[in-house]
């Protein structure tokens, strides 16, 4: 359950952080302003595991490009990655892809062309499961799926109330249930947005990893620049019915948004309703 979320105070602090919507409902949507909505789920032998919330999680960003000025396109199959095609795009989400995303090397060097161009990159859930194999996506992503425990109910705690991925949420909600990712291969330039305390956690394994190799800040979310790229990330979104969630809505636009460069960072300080300060 979230903590003192007002849906009043989302929606003016929406439009404090700029991200209102961009124009009236019916406008056209500018071409440049168009993102790719990736959901590929493959492997060779078919026993590869696939979300059912794809497409729960495919029309909740199609809802928010309608609400906020952008165009979506989705798609699950990889010969949309040719630089012609990519062009067309502000920002690739990979939502809940895992598996082999490309289909073969050429796919692979025309993604590495878009990030190098200054493409935008989105990662959501099983995302950071995707390509495994190939480390160049794991520096993409910033880090790369290891395992997870049991579904469980945790307390996630916002590090970064500036960024607009985190702007206007809580500074610390209960979450779930859900499956909280543990990653390993991280970035050294990732910048943490959403953390968890292993200690809290449900897990006889725990103990092994993550151990202590986190403290009480393993990563959840977070951003970066890679390779001339905007990077984000984050693990929550397993099931559904959190697609409705105005929490992970407002998490995931933030996100997008700033991929795609439509939404900075704050030149000096933030102020924000929902920051405590840590003790």
């Amino acid at each position: 359950m979230v903590k003192s979320f007002n849906p009043l105070l989302w929606a003016s602090l929406a439009m404090v952080v700029g991200l209102a919507p961009a124009g009236r409902s019916g406008e056209a949507m500018p071409p440049e302003k168009k993102i790719l909505v990736y959901t590929r789920n493959f492997t060779p032998d078919g026993k590869g595991f696939v979300h059912d919330n794809i497409q729960a999680c495919a029309d909740a960003i199609r809802a928010m490009g309608r609400e906020h000025g952008f165009g979506v396109d989705v798609s699950d199959d990889p010969a949309v990655f040719t630089d012609d095609s990519l062009k067309r795009y502000k920002a690739l989400v990979f939502a809940n892809s895992n598996n082999e995303a490309f289909a073969n090397d050429a796919q692979r060097a025309a993604f590495k062309r878009y990030i190098q161009a200054g493409g935008g990159f989105v990662g959501i859930h099983s995302a950071s499961g995707s390509e495994r194999r190939w480390d160049y996506y794991w520096a993409v992503l910033g880090a790369k799926f290891r395992t997870h425990p049991r579904q469980q109910k945790f307390t996630v705690r916002v590090t970064d109330p500036s960024h607009p991925a985190t702007r206007g949420l809580p500074a610390t909600f209960d979450w779930g249930p859900d499956e909280c990712y543990y990653h390993n291969h991280f970035a050294k330039d990732i910048k943490p947005l959403l953390v968890v305390d292993p200690a809290g956690l449900d897990d006889p394994n725990k103990d092994d990893y993550p151990g202590k190799q986190f403290g009480d800040a393993m990563p959840l979310a977070w951003y970066h620049t890679y390779d001339g790229g905007r990077e984000f990330y984050t693990a929550l979104g397993h099931n559904i019915t959190q697609y409705k969630n105005p929490i992970l809505v407002r998490h995931i636009l933030g996100g997008i948004l700033w991929a795609m460069g439509e939404a900075e960072l704050p030149a000096g300080p933030a102020v924000s309703e929902s920051r405590t300060d840590d003790k």
